[in-house]
């Protein structure tokens, strides 16, 4: 039996105007809600991110972040 989705916990987050256009995509594309889409991006994360192109681009948009933040 499928696990029941209960959208128990709401945070504020705050993101880039491409960051939401990006969520919202795929949020279309899978036929689910923005909440949906964050709520299995987080609970597969590890299946569904490549652990050496991550650690990659994260340090690419650190380096970047003062600059993104100004």
């Amino acid at each position: 039996m499928p696990k029941r989705l209960r959208l128990t916990r709401r945070f504020p987050a705050a993101m880039t105007n491409d960051a939401y256009r990006v969520l919202n995509r795929f949020a279309i594309e899978a036929g689910i809600t923005p909440d949906e889409a964050l709520s299995f991006v987080f609970e597969h994360f590890g299946s569904i991110t490549d652990a050496d192109n991550l650690s990659h681009r994260l340090r690419l948009f650190k380096a970047e972040l003062e600059d993104r933040k100004a």
